[in-house]
């Protein structure tokens, strides 16, 4: 394979290259929906992905995905787009069933450099049990890739952000602060090991996390993107009607984040997605200006916020633990609706 730097077509990638919270609300404000009986989730509650009824048995969801270049090799691109992708479909509860390709290559670029991120999305759909039926390409500057996904789960059994009730714990399965440690790596600023922590975690499928939800019988979770913990949490607030509670000090954060942070190495999502939260969300006093950032860091292919009865919290966390999710806690609580939706004590 031909020797070529993906970083290098690209300012934004991975899901940082997303359109604003706030501005794609605008954009969607006043659009008109599809009601439907069998429309289980549609778009009225910015959750991950849809779930449409087929029959007492068996309900579709349906979701895609795709960003530019977040890292510089081909197939761990793949892997990761690929990823992030699929994960909608496990925040939702359910199994990966059918994808397609949606691909954006330069015509400039060597058509190598392209076989190798469709290999590494192809291999995650593998170890995801799905199966490829095929896509779409176009010419395009930047390259894009990720999937549009099919999933199943039960109609009984679906998984969604509007279901968080009073007395919840909120458990996170994945660190944040990817966004800000691969924006490190471009300024020379990260150590290949914190670099190699980031994007093994981005390659890592939330699977077992979705069994595992299905196993405790989890109700409502979400998939921590580009919107940052925040940005996420916000949505999952506002279709639940309740107020979350973080304790910032508990939040599993990547190494070498908070270092970087300091050091000003903030991505621009980190300031689109707090302008979207910071009317919405009370920060205690005590809490830095860096923690506070790290909040709304973008993820890519990040892990799942849910919520949990508090009698099984510890089994939960033990089962995640041995699903290899060393960083799953414990990170706040879910109260009863209070003057603001969100707030990082």
């Amino acid at each position: 394979m031909e020797k070529f730097d993906l970083l290098s077509t690209v300012e934004y990638g991975g899901c940082s290259a997303k359109l604003s919270a706030q501005k794609l609300s605008e954009a969607l404000s006043g659009l008109p929906s599809t009601p439907h009986p069998n429309l289980l989730v549609n778009i009225d509650t910015l959750d991950d992905a849809g779930v449409y009824k087929i029959n007492d048995e068996l309900a579709l969801i349906q979701t895609t995905d795709f960003f530019s270049p977040v890292c510089s090799d081909p197939y761990e691109f793949g892997q990761i787009a690929a990823a992030n992708a699929l994960s909608d479909v496990y925040a939702m509860g359910g199994k990966v069933l059918t994808v397609l390709n949606i691909v954006a290559f330069p015509a400039n670029v060597p058509l190598s450099i392209l076989k190798e991120i469709i290999r590494g999305g192809i291999d995650k759909v593998i170890e995801a049990g799905g199966l490829i039926m095929g896509g779409h390409t176009i010419v395009d500057d930047v390259p894009k890739y990720g999937l549009a996904v099919t999933g199943t789960v039960h109609p009984n059994r679906y998984i969604s952000n509007a279901a968080a009730k009073e007395g919840d714990v909120l458990i996170l399965t994945k660190p944040i602060g990817a966004g800000v440690v691969m924006a490190g790596k471009r300024i020379g600023e990260t150590t290949n090991e914190n670099y190699k922590k980031v994007l093994d975690s981005m390659k890592q499928l939330n699977l077992q996390a979705a069994e595992i939800m299905q196993k405790y019988n989890v109700k409502c979770a979400t998939d921590i993107t580009g919107f940052g913990l925040a940005g996420h949490a916000l949505k999952m607030a506002q279709a639940s009607n309740v107020t979350l509670k973080f304790n910032v000090g508990n939040v599993p954060l990547f190494d070498g984040a908070y270092k970087l942070a300091e050091l000003g190495c903030l991505p621009g999502a980190c300031f689109r997605n707090m302008e979207y939260v910071e009317n919405q969300t009370h920060f205690a006093s005590k809490i830095s200006y860096e923690h506070k950032m790290l909040m709304t860091d973008a993820q890519t292919s990040g892990g799942l916020l849910m919520c949990c009865k508090d009698n099984i919290v510890e089994n939960i966390i033990s089962d995640l633990k041995n699903a290899r999710y060393p960083n799953a806690a414990i990170i706040g609580e879910v109260v009863n609706k209070q003057n603001n939706w969100l707030y990082f004590i």
